[in-house]
């Protein structure tokens, strides 16, 4: 038996609440590698920018195959080269999260086997500068 419904289809509006989740998180200490309370905003944001950045793609089980830089595969390459996809790998992660709207300012310079990479990331609670290097 097919439901009828008799009359104009408005009655059948239907609406949603979105719910704003907040960033909420265990604090690393990543000096002494321990967990040390919880943070929350613009720092939280900034944790979860250097750990996805620093964490291989595919190379930890209790992470999506969507988490992660694929960092390690630019061992080796041209300085150029690793320039260009550093750049974009880095924008390509942190985007997918929906805190960080855009990835700009990157500055590099290279030093024997290390490549030092400075950028902001605008986000959604403010802006970050961030600054890491990758072993190439």
């Amino acid at each position: 038996m097919i439901p009828q419904v008799n009359g104009d289809n408005d009655d059948l509006e239907i609406e949603f609440e979105e719910e704003i989740q907040t960033s909420k998180t265990n604090k690393l200490d990543l000096v002494r590698k321990r967990v040390i309370g919880y943070t929350d905003g613009l720092e939280a944001i900034e944790q979860a920018i250097y750990k996805a950045i620093g964490t291989e793609r595919y190379d930890h089980r209790i992470y999506t195959w969507n988490y992660g830089a694929e960092i390690a595969k630019l061992f080796g390459q041209p300085i150029p080269y690793v320039y260009s996809e550093l750049k974009r790998l880095i924008t390509e992660e942190l985007t997918h999260d929906d805190r960080i709207d855009v990835v700009d300012a990157f500055l590099f310079s290279n030093n024997k086997n290390k490549v030092s990479v400075s950028f902001t990331a605008h986000t959604v609670a403010g802006n970050i500068e961030i600054q890491t290097e990758v072993a190439v």
